[in-house]
């Protein structure tokens, strides 16, 4: 394994590869203009398949399959969020295979279309597979490369960790995160192409080009398991010599912060007084359906949508489903410093209505377009001066989510570096954590939200 992390690793510092970025660039377009996509909004009486059940009060299809809507609400104290939420208790697939050309580790990645995707064609794991679709319960073909990931104990297990999604959404949704490595010649398909580590870091400079699946999964790479012997670290200093971010990621710092970190996290999963449940949505009293869409009577973060959908060379080629559709843009931020040479994080244990455990790690600001409970603390407001007048910002893109249930919906993600003595006096909730200590933390399953592996896959794009 160590030889393998080291590879990637050095991946990470190659942008020349079996193909060139504009290559890679041109393969998008190419294949943006001729790939043929059809999808309109439709009333939920309209969409064939999907209906209200009113027995058990959600959305759901006529095969009782693949998710449905429902109703949740939690009540904290005085505070009351009632809303509808996504049901979808199977685990997909989140894979991506790798494999060195020439000496170096390319990734085998996906142009693929998503019905909810901002811009038709975003980059995305090997495979991106619900339980559903891979056992064909909807009469579609096998995704291919499939049996790379149902095999891969005869292969080389890079990662495989199961994963939350976006727990403000979703209900204890979460995936199965994999990469597996081959020595085997691949038939690579139109769809598919090879890149290094460092060409999809480049190309998350451009908006809403790689999608959220294939950040997540490149978050959970082991980096932590890294040898860092004399000769590593030299092979990685020649490779990242002008990356000095890159190169302090890796180094740990003397202190142990988990105990404090475990000590709040476990406090609020056993004292936090939470009263939640699902409930028929035709009892969440401050929604309706309007002009074929469900939606809140209040601003809110989101509605529901309904499409007609027909994309080109997908499994199923025609299909009709409901789509959570954003109100406005989200803002995910992360501040990051030097303490003693080692880069730190700060993070914040954040709560959310379907979190598998109740709380996660998140990053240090993430905000809804549109706040359910407004909450500013000197951090918060430290972050919103630095966004406002540009100090400090390494990385600011709009960045889409999941287009499988979510329509059009991008945000913008933030890293933003500062000097450590400028930060204020962190709230009880925010930990300032090294690379190494998230990376580890990465590897235990439903710690850091999907919002926090987005950002730290973003370092040193």
């Amino acid at each position: 394994m160590s030889n393998t992390l080291l590879s990637i690793a050095e991946s990470w510092g190659r942008i020349d590869g079996v193909h060139t970025l504009d290559e890679l660039l041109d393969w998008i377009d190419r294949r943006n203009q001729t790939i043929h996509v059809e999808i309109h909004k439709v009333a939920l009486e309209d969409s064939g398949f999907w209906f209200y059940d009113k027995t058990e009060g959600c959305i759901r299809n006529r095969n009782r399959s693949f998710f449905q809507i429902t109703g949740f609400v939690q009540r904290h104290g005085e505070t009351v969020q009632a809303q509808p939420i996504i049901l979808q208790s199977e685990i997909g697939y989140l894979g991506i295979l790798c494999r060195e050309i020439g000496g170096v580790m390319h990734f085998l990645m996906q142009a693929k279309i998503e019905p909810g995707n901002v811009n038709k064609i975003q980059l995305s794991p090997t495979i991106q597979a619900t339980k559903s679709n891979f056992t064909q319960k909807h009469g579609g073909a096998k995704p291919p490369y499939l049996a790379y990931f149902e095999n891969a104990a005869a292969h080389e297990i890079v990662v495989d960790q199961i994963q939350s999604e976006q727990s403000s959404r979703f209900y204890k949704k979460r995936n199965r995160n994999i990469i597996v490595r081959t020595e085997e010649d691949v038939e690579v398909l139109p769809s598919h192409r090879w890149m290094t580590l460092g060409q999809i870091k480049c190309l998350m400079r451009y908006d809403n080009l790689v999608n959220m699946d294939t950040r997540t999964v490149l978050s959970c790479i082991p980096f932590c398991k890294l040898p860092l012997s004399r000769s590593a670290l030299l092979q990685l200093a020649e490779c990242f010599a002008d990356k000095p971010l890159f190169r302090s990621v890796f180094m740990a710092s003397g202190d142990n912060p988990l105990p404090r970190l475990y000590h709040y996290m476990n406090n609020y999963k056993m004292f936090a007084e939470a009263d939640r449940k699902l409930l028929p949505l035709h009892e969440l009293s401050n929604w309706e359906m309007r002009d074929g869409e469900l939606v809140c009577k209040r601003p809110y973060p989101f509605k529901v949508v309904f499409c007609d959908i027909a994309i080109e060379g997908r499994e199923v080629k025609h299909w009709t489903q409901p789509l959570f559709e954003a109100t406005g843009m989200a803002t995910f931020g992360l501040l990051c410093c030097e303490v003693d040479g080692v880069l730190k994080f700060v993070v914040r244990a954040t709560p959310e209505v379907g979190c598998f455990d109740g709380v996660e790690l998140g990053p240090t600001v993430q905000h809804e377009a549109v706040e359910r409970a407004p909450h500013e603390d000197a951090v918060e407001r430290f972050f919103a001066e630095r966004l406002a007048d540009g100090r400090g910002v390494v990385y600011d893109h709009l960045l889409s989510e999941e287009g499988g249930r979510f329509y059009h919906e991008q945000n913008r993600n933030v890293l933003i570096r500062v000097v450590a003595e400028e930060l204020p006096p962190l709230p009880e909730d925010c930990f300032l954590l090294d690379y190494r200590t998230l990376n580890n933390l990465m590897q235990v399953n439903n710690t850091l939200n999907i919002q926090l592996r987005n950002l730290l896959s973003l370092l040193e794009a």
